[in-house]
């Protein structure tokens, strides 16, 4: 566990080309050199420090990618335009046409897809498994297996991987364990616990202010410096490069990752607590009656909390629609897919954020037509909150009335 990542990103110090307290912007594609030596070195990767060209690197994102690195304790970091961006380079870096994956059956929609249908054009095929299950992963690999990925807390079902044992089962055969840590920054440090590779979606908690799409990989320096290869790089090659105004922002706001994940977290778990007491069923890793509570808590950096996501399975899609439509009207938060805003976010995960995965599927791993996914925000009176969603719920029909309204 990484306790201390708030307090490196702190200590990181860039100060502006005219000692501002924020790193001046690199607001330029191409960058100069004083010698026709340097640019030809610098094309062969021989020299580090100097920036060729806005899609290999520049300051900006050089200086964002070391406070992820900072953040996740690894070695480095490189940052692209999207966490897809992000998660795509990483796994075309390591298979080859031929390959295989073993990957956790709860992902993202965008990575599901990817994995499942884009990948099929190289032959590179994913097993889909119960990843809290570790004979299941293992019995999935075979010869041709590059790489065991997985969420450390997964979307949307919010399963808890038990990363520590999941990485003694990639060393066990030399193969990397990737991680995807949106749900959980500072909440799981997935690097201390073995993983080889983590990957963050910026868009969500990190950023914060849901005003920008990026990315970020987070590994040793080697693999990093591999994905801006000019010849072989994936990340240099897809070309899914941040641009350098989106990373100065992005770095700006990670300074106050800290103080915002200890509120989602707060503000989580009182809902969260509540709606169980009033007999909602409802999922999240803060609560004793979640599979993973456990496994969390053996993970977690305690300050931080158990996250900012939670389910609420409410029966059917026509009540969940009603009750998230309700809710945006009474100002109780916005039906929008994404995470990590200031303001409560919900969705239906089945027909949106994971309609990649068919419904057969959706079923089988126990996603309902009912289940809403809630993102919840900063808000500063979370009781007042409570009383307001339980009032949509009592008129939907959803909570009996008899329900004591506290």
């Amino acid at each position: 566990m990484n306790p201390k990542s708030a307090e490196k990103v702190q200590d990181l110090q860039y100060f502006g080309e005219f000692g501002g307290v924020n790193p001046s912007i690199s607001d330029s594609s191409t960058f100069t050199f004083l010698s026709a030596k340097t640019m030809f070195d610098t094309f062969e990767g021989n020299t580090e420090g100097c920036y060729l060209y806005s899609r290999h690197s520049s300051p900006s994102n050089l200086y964002l990618g070391e406070a992820l690195a900072a953040l996740e304790g690894t070695e480095s970091a490189n940052v692209f335009a999207s966490g897809m961006g992000a998660i795509s380079a990483v796994i075309m870096q390591l298979c080859d046409s031929g390959d295989h994956i073993v990957s956790s059956r709860t992902i993202y929609g965008g990575t599901y897809a990817f994995m499942k249908n884009f990948l099929r054009k190289f032959q590179i095929q994913t097993s889909f498994v119960d990843i809290t299950r570790l004979e299941k992963v293992e019995n999935s690999i075979t010869p041709k297996t590059k790489m065991i990925y997985c969420e450390a807390v997964s979307n949307p079902l919010l399963e808890v991987a038990d990363i520590k044992a999941l990485a003694i089962l990639a060393k066990k055969y030399s193969i990397p364990l990737v991680v995807d840590n949106t749900f959980s920054p500072l909440g799981i440090s997935p690097a201390n616990l073995g993983a080889d590779i983590v990957i963050h979606s910026l868009t969500k908690f990190i950023n914060g202010t849901s005003d920008c799409v990026a990315g970020a990989v987070c590994a040793s320096t080697e693999f990093c410096l591999s994905l801006k290869d000019v010849n072989n790089g994936a990340g240099m090659l897809f070309g899914s490069t941040l641009d350098s105004l989106r990373a100065a922002s992005i770095l700006k706001n990670i300074r106050t990752l800290h103080i915002r994940i200890k509120k989602h977290s707060e503000n989580t778990m009182y809902l969260a607590t509540h709606f169980e007491n009033d007999g909602l069923k409802v999922v999240y890793p803060g609560l004793q009656s979640h599979p993973g509570h456990e496994s969390f808590k053996h993970q977690m950096n305690q300050e931080y909390g158990f996250g900012g996501l939670m389910t609420i399975d409410v029966g059917s899609l026509d009540k969940a629609n009603a009750l998230m439509e309700m809710m945006q009207k009474e100002n109780l938060g916005y039906l929008a897919v994404s995470l990590g805003f200031y303001k409560t976010l919900f969705s239906a995960p089945g027909t949106s954020t994971s309609s990649e995965i068919p419904e057969e599927e959706q079923r089988q791993m126990g996603l309902s037509d009912g289940l809403i996914r809630f993102s919840i925000g900063l808000d500063n009176d979370i009781h007042a909150t409570y009383k307001a969603m339980k009032k949509c719920m009592v008129t939907l029909g959803i909570l009996s009335n008899q329900t004591e309204m506290v």
